[in-house]
């Protein structure tokens, strides 16, 4: 079984043989996880950096040492995989969040459709936005990641449309288009952003504007996924053919 990981902000995660996790993190591994001297773990920044080691004292009930066995620092990914996705309803946004941390997406875009049920406005919002972090920070973790994705600040029709324009490829999820992301030309560098409409469909002045900003309208497949399942799938097409699974 792969050794657990968890966040560390000690600045003895670069350099230091020993090194402590504190605070809510240690009090996961100590109290939820029940770490015990000698067993392994991973410690990160969760931008890349990263010690592998084995626990060498337990204090309380929220402090581990752990001492270090190699470290590596790993570069950010490349191409890098944006998914800019509407907001579902209910619980499924962090569903949505969950499965594309996991598969591998680097940034993940909220964004205020026209068509979205769901809005994010005063606390509810900034309640909302945590969460998506929360669960993209956690499922980053289980996913043994070391890049943990960037959730960024809700975005509107207009932000999204500049985001797609300094893309090196920007594609529309669209029921009605008629070329398969599948088959699209994916480079192997730079960023590759995907669009996921509401359950209600993206507007046609959503559409134009992204057309406009030079993104294309491309299907997955003969059906039809909800919201919050077809960005982890096309998400996993552009990583298989932009050459990072290879």
């Amino acid at each position: 079984m792969s050794a657990p990981v968890f966040l560390s902000a000690d600045p003895a995660l670069r350099t230091g043989r020993r090194v402590v996790l504190d605070g809510p993190e240690g009090r996961h591994a100590v109290t939820v996880r029940r770490l015990a001297v000698g067993e392994e773990v991973v410690l990160t920044d969760g931008r890349g950096l990263s010690v592998r080691g084995t626990v060498a004292v337990v204090e309380g009930k929220d402090t581990l040492h752990v001492d270090v066995a190699e470290r590596a620092e790993e570069p950010p990914p490349a191409p890098r995989v944006v998914v800019v996705q509407a907001l579902p309803k209910g619980d499924r946004g962090e569903l949505a969040v969950e499965t594309m941390t996991e598969v591998g997406v680097d940034v993940i875009v909220p964004w205020a459709a026209a068509r979205c049920v769901t809005q994010w406005r005063g606390d509810r919002g900034a309640k909302s936005l945590a969460k998506w972090r929360s669960t993209a920070r956690e499922a980053g973790k289980q996913a043994r990641r070391v890049h943990l994705p960037d959730v960024t600040d809700l975005m509107t029709t207009r932000q999204v449309a500049q985001l797609l324009h300094t893309a090196a490829f920007a594609a529309v999820l669209h029921e009605s288009a008629t070329e398969p992301l599948a088959t699209a030309d994916v480079p192997g560098d730079g960023d590759l952003v995907l669009v996921v409409g509401p359950e209600g469909g993206i507007a046609r002045e959503e559409s134009a504007a992204f057309a406009e900003a030079g993104a294309g309208a491309y299907r997955l497949g003969r059906t039809v996924l909800r919201t919050s399942t077809a960005g982890v799938s096309a998400a996993s097409v552009v990583l298989a053919r932009s050459g990072r699974w290879a």
